[in-house]
């Protein structure tokens, strides 16, 4: 499973665990879903920060790759990256036929 899954789906148990806790708590619908948003984005900063240092480096990963592949490409058609190619072989011209 992707780190970036893995860590977004944290979250939203995060949220819904929070919010399951505010639910007996008797205030406005709208304040409690406020609330639940505040309290687990901060809940996460601290419980999910493996998967977030995770997630971070695979997409630091992921755009090396982009970054590399985009140099290579860019240099291949300037012409920079020429690798020497073997010339065809000649063939001898046929005796007469």
């Amino acid at each position: 499973m992707s780190a970036a899954l893995k860590y977004t789906l944290g979250r939203i148990g995060l949220f819904v665990a929070v919010l399951a806790g505010l639910w007996l708590v008797d205030m406005n619908v709208f304040l409690k879903l406020m609330l639940a948003l505040v309290f687990s984005a901060a809940l996460s900063f601290f419980l999910l920060r493996g998967w977030r240092d995770e997630m971070a480096g695979e997409i630091a990963e992921a755009a090396e790759r982009r970054r590399t592949e985009k140099e290579r490409l860019r240099s291949a058609l300037a012409g920079e990256d020429q690798t020497p190619t073997p010339d065809p072989p000649t063939q001898a011209p046929d005796s007469q036929r």
